[in-house]
């Protein structure tokens, strides 16, 4: 895992668990035993299932990052599954309190994406090729130049612009290759 992405996961579990936390205390205040229990397995489920996309996103960034979003939603899909799974099989099981589950779900989701906003914003992520260090060539290995947005291509290769237009240029592009 990236160390920025460590971080992002620890920036958002960390909050998230604390709101548990107190999830369970106020699930125990109005509902007792039952409403603790329904607050602490929805936090278990909130936090388990955020930091399953955040790994699995994390780990195909290092594949490729065309598989990034392949991840991301292989992973959503996944858990809207276990999501409908869960709910058939403890369907009708009166060991904790359901509301005090459901609230803790939604609270602690909210928590979730809050605080992954907030730790996101804050991450000193590059967007650019940063300066190559002493000895490295002075290009990166995609073409661009060191300093140069990522995804630019500034190589001197590519001929001048000419002042046809695209239909002309089509025109004459055709006539070159007879």
């Amino acid at each position: 895992m990236h160390s920025s992405d460590a971080r992002i996961l620890r920036g958002a579990a960390i909050p998230s668990g604390l709101a548990g936390l107190a999830a369970v205390a106020a699930g125990l205040a109005v509902a007792g035993g039952k409403g603790a229990l329904g607050a602490a397995i929805g936090a278990v489920v909130v936090i388990a299932f955020f930091s399953i996309s955040v790994v699995a996103v994390s780990y195909a960034s290092k594949i490729s990052p065309q598989m990034m979003f392949t991840a991301a939603v292989f992973s959503y899909i996944t858990k809207i599954f276990v999501m409908f799974a869960l709910i058939i099989a403890f369907d009708g099981v009166s060991a904790w309190n359901h509301k005090a589950f459901a609230w803790s779900v939604i609270a602690l989701t909210l928590v979730w994406v809050a605080a992954e906003i907030r730790a996101s914003t804050r991450a000193k992520t590059l967007y650019y090729d940063p300066e190559p260090a002493a000895g490295q060539a002075a290009g990166t290995p995609s073409g661009t130049p060191s300093g140069a947005p990522s995804g630019s291509d500034t190589s001197d290769s590519s001929p001048e612009p000419s002042a046809e237009s695209p239909a002309q240029a089509g025109t004459a592009a055709a006539d070159r290759g007879r």
